[in-house]
């Protein structure tokens, strides 16, 4: 079975969370993604503090499928430097696991 992982990214706005969910997992580069928000970041930008509304992206994929999918998210991401993480699923449902390694083989 596939290593898989948790990625995830924020973006300004639902409507940009939600082109970039749906771009992924057409592509089937990511299997499921979740959209959370509004969340409240602090960060620091251009050597400013700031802090404002974000909208969180969490997609399910394997590790074969990652490089792909960070290109992907960076490409069609409206910020210059976007946070792309990937975390590893230590544990889940075989069920659950398998479906996203089925759903990224079709």
């Amino acid at each position: 079975m596939a290593d898989f992982l948790n990625v995830s990214t924020a973006t300004a706005t639902r409507d940009q969370a939600v082109t970039l969910a749906e771009s992924a997992v057409r592509a089937r580069l990511a299997a499921g993604a979740q959209i959370v928000g509004p969340v409240t970041s602090a960060f620091w930008h251009a050597g400013e503090f700031g802090t404002g509304e974000e909208y969180q992206l969490l997609l399910k994929t394997t590790d074969a499928k990652y490089p792909e999918l960070e290109a992907h998210l960076v490409e069609h991401h409206p910020w210059d430097n976007p946070e792309v993480i990937g975390t590893a699923i230590e544990t889940g449902a075989t069920t659950y696991l398998a479906w996203i390694e089925r759903t990224l083989s079709d």
